[in-house]
């Protein structure tokens, strides 16, 4: 049995019915569960099994959910794609219980490095507008890198406190995903050395207080009607149903609708806990200004010409300048000058020297039936390896910018010139020779 802490052990006695307690000490003689949570905006659930790669069986809670077998998932060519997100299981039972349904407004308040975010951006279907939020700049640019990778098109990342946020987003979302920083004792088993390391009483309580401050600030953002999720991935009751409990008494405002509370000792993954609530009573309503879009008339006709080269769609609306680099703002944009965001939407690419340079994020939300100029190949060809490395390789085709495709998925730019790929995959993302 891993060296769990005596005062989490003592706690978990009284707290576990006695005909429990054994069968939730073998549980850390055990290897933790792993997962993966197909991305359907880059594939579907059936493309996926059809290649019958890593997975055993369903994850019950979640249809696009499956367990990893004993195969490194994370260095096949279809992650670097962004075909599938590898989730711990238990941690998948949260996002689904908010029943994100497309044109909706949803605000993931703490979302890096992004498991629950992108799955409510999957739901959203690239209609409505998700700000993804983290407040440490060094996780919020891997968010984004998270973001860009599985193709969503409609999202805000943004770098902020909840209190900042609350400021400016009075009752403005439809859905709130608040997965609150937490003790991580559901994560003993699979993150040993740093979730114990870590943990203490006095963290626990320290933790509970941040939460409740954390769901004080995100209560101010929902609708009327709106729903709000808050997840752990702890088993502490001061941070879960003890969280709950104080935060009714504080706002009558909020009706609880539903709770899961996962063991590892009676589902296959990790401890979590999960609650939905509703509003039911309205506060104040932000007045959100739209935001004004602004590209050159020589940028637009610049960046027309490269789109019509390239692509079977009609040039994007929304175009925004910034400096020398465009972008294609989500629908319902609002105006973002005064926060601190990494992204809105869509980085198209940047302007140098006059001319046009895309950005890795256009090819990576692209589909190869909008594409001109595909370079298509299967995952076990060398040459998909090749290109994640950052080496060229050979294909025919037209000369010119061309998006790298694996089975259909795409994976980033290329150009090509006498049937030689240069390679302008990022040089952050390549494989480690």
């Amino acid at each position: 049995m891993r060296n769990l802490p005596q005062a989490f052990l003592d706690r978990m006695k009284k707290q576990l019915p006695e005909t429990e307690w054994e069968s939730f000490l073998r549980v850390y003689d055990e290897a933790p569960l792993k997962g993966l949570r197909v991305n359907p905006l880059k594939c579907g659930r059936g493309w996926f099994l059809t290649r019958r790669l890593f997975v055993t069986e369903p994850v019950a809670w979640e249809e696009n959910g499956f367990y990893l077998g004993e195969e490194k998932a994370g260095a096949h060519p279809y992650h670097f794609a962004g075909a599938y997100y590898l989730q711990e299981p238990s941690a998948m039972c949260a996002a689904p219980l908010l029943g994100v349904k497309k044109g909706e407004k949803v605000l993931d308040l703490c979302s890096a490095p992004g498991g629950k975010g992108t799955r409510l951006a999957a739901d959203l279907e690239g209609e409505g507008l998700i700000v993804l939020n983290e407040p440490i700049p060094s996780r919020a640019k891997i968010l984004l890198e998270n973001v860009e990778r599985l193709g969503i098109t409609n999202a805000v990342v943004s770098c902020a406190y909840p209190k900042e946020l609350s400021k400016k987003f009075l009752s403005y979302f439809d859905k709130i995903m608040v997965d609150a920083p937490c003790s991580g004792e559901g994560m003993f088993r699979k993150n040993e050395k740093e979730a114990i390391g870590e943990w203490s009483e006095e963290n626990v309580s320290l933790c509970a207080q941040r939460q409740a401050e954390i769901l004080d600030e995100a209560t101010k953002m929902l609708r009327l009607g709106g729903r709000l999720v808050y997840s752990t991935c702890t088993f502490a009751e001061a941070e879960d149903e003890g969280q709950v409990r104080e935060y009714l008494k504080k706002h009558p405002e909020m009706r609880l609708l539903k709770e899961h509370k996962l063991y590892p000792h009676k589902i296959k993954g990790e401890g979590h806990y999960a609650a939905l609530f509703e509003k039911v009573e309205e506060g104040e309503i932000a007045k959100m200004a739209p935001v004004k879009t602004f590209v050159s008339s020589a940028r637009k006709k610049e960046y027309a010409k490269f789109h019509e080269t390239l692509f079977s769609t009609p040039v994007f609306d929304r175009l925004h300048e910034v400096g020398d680099k465009l972008y294609v703002l989500p629908e319902d944009a609002f105006d973002f000058a005064k926060m601190d965001v990494l992204r809105v939407g869509v980085k198209l690419g940047e302007f140098v020297n006059g001319r046009f340079v895309p950005a890795h994020a256009l090819a990576a939300c692209t589909k190869i039936d909008a594409c001109k100029n595909a370079v298509d190949m299967p995952a076990h060809d060398s040459r998909v390896d090749k290109y994640l490395r950052g080496e060229t390789f050979e294909a025919e085709g037209a000369d010119g910018w061309c998006i790298v495709f694996v089975d259909g998925i795409s994976l980033g730019w290329g150009k090509r010139v006498g049937g030689v790929v240069k390679n302008h995959y990022p040089k952050g993302l390549r494989k480690v020779k």
